[in-house]
């Protein structure tokens, strides 16, 4: 029986945080590849970006399928995170929220190829749009909800609506360079405040 006071139950403690470390370096490092080259990038390039061996992103991610499902969570809790420390740290909830927006933004637009990836028949990709929505639209909601508590933006605008308008908007933000995805979700976001 392993003596706690003794300090023996730390090694394996640090050992999770050194294994949950070393994964988030490889979930950022592959989602720099994949806005930079897409979901197809060579796994050897990941790793280099990673500074790890090809074994090491096989030995915790099987399938590209796997890796590009655990890049996207991955990208979609930093998302998620985010709001409620926004709402905390920004002057006004319509401070929070605009930032928050630009967060999604970013996370929408650098996702060369996901789409495509996700409209596949893996059965991998299958849960991932409502893990999507069920992390995001609450925190869309909360951000909502304080600004339009705080009397800042109309209260008509359902988060659900909100970031399928985002979101639709968003398409294609990188195939026409004359086509400038943020400042129409500017303008969106600027229609809802009060005058």
């Amino acid at each position: 029986m392993a003596d706690i006071d003794s300090g023996s139950e730390r090694p394996a403690s640090r050992k999770r945080a050194d294994a949950r470390r070393n994964e988030k370096t490889l979930l950022d490092a592959a989602a720099a590849a994949f806005v930079a080259s897409g979901v197809d990038v060579p796994v050897r390039d990941i790793a280099a970006r990673a500074g790890v061996g090809v074994g090491t992103i096989y030995r915790h991610f099987p399938t590209r399928a796997d890796l590009i499902v655990a890049v996207y969570r991955h990208q979609i809790e930093a998302c998620a995170e985010a709001g409620p420390a926004l709402l905390a740290d920004s002057s006004t909830p319509h401070t929070a929220l605009v930032q928050w927006i630009n967060l999604f933004v970013d996370f929408l637009i650098t996702k060369h190829g996901l789409a495509a990836a996700l409209q596949s028949d893996d059965a991998a990709f299958r849960t991932l749009h409502a893990y999507f929505l069920d992390r995001l639209v609450p925190v869309c909601d909360q951000l909502l909800d304080a600004a339009v508590a705080a009397g800042e933006i109309r209260p008509d605008m359902d988060a659900y609506g909100l970031l399928r308008g985002v979101g639709n908007l968003c398409i294609g933000a990188g195939s026409d360079p004359r086509y400038d995805a943020r400042r129409l979700v500017e303008l969106l976001i600027a229609g809802l405040r009060l005058r």
